[in-house]
Order: C-alpha cells, then sequence, then structure tokens
C-alpha cells in the first residue's frame, strides 16, 4: 500500500513540475494544444508510460483540452510518490513534443 505525502511534501515536488497543482486530495494539470490530433496524440503516447507504471489519471478531453488529475486509489484517494513520479513522467512526454 502506498503512503500518502503531507501537503508539503506535495508543494515541493510540484515547484519543479510547470502547471501542476494540488487541489483536494489530486495533483492537477491542464495542457492545450494546437488540435484535436495533437491532443490525442498526447494522450497516446501518455498511456504507454501510465500502463508501464500501472498509475492511470483521471483524464478529460475536450477538442484541443485536456485535463490530468492523479491520485492514488489504495492510499485512500490521497497523493502518493506514484503521482508525483508519474506526472514528472507526463511532462517530459509533454516537453518531447513541443
Amino acid at each position: 500500500m502506498s503512503e500518502a505525502l503531507s501537503p508539503d511534501k506535495i508543494h515541493q515536488a510540484l515547484a519543479r513540475l510547470t502547471g501542476w497543482t494540488f487541489l483536494g486530495d489530486k495533483v492537477t494539470r491542464q495542457y492545450q494544444f494546437s488540435s484535436f490530433t495533437e491532443a490525442i496524440s498526447f494522450i497516446t503516447e501518455m498511456a504507454f508510460a501510465c500502463e508501464k507504471a500501472n498509475h492511470h489519471p483521471e483524464l478529460f478531453n475536450v477538442y484541443n483540452r485536456i485535463e490530468l488529475s492523479l491520485t492514488t486509489h489504495d492510499a485512500g484517494n490521497q497523493v502518493t510518490s506514484k503521482d508525483l513520479l508519474l506526472a514528472e513522467e507526463i511532462e517530459s512526454i509533454y516537453a518531447r513534443g513541443r
């Protein structure tokens, strides 16, 4: 079972991740792309990293906008290091596509 992180540790980690916020019991990030195709391509590439980590975000997509939220279910739906590691990987994928 994963261990929930303190809000201080979450905020410290998010200081290194552009655009991520801590809302409620989730870390969240919004992305905007120039087209629907670019947004879906990002989702597709991200899906492989999520599957490899066996950790999957809540995902909302409308046209060229994506909103992701991460929380760890086996930690009572709180933020753990699993969420922050996946957020870092997602940011890496986003940076490679820019």
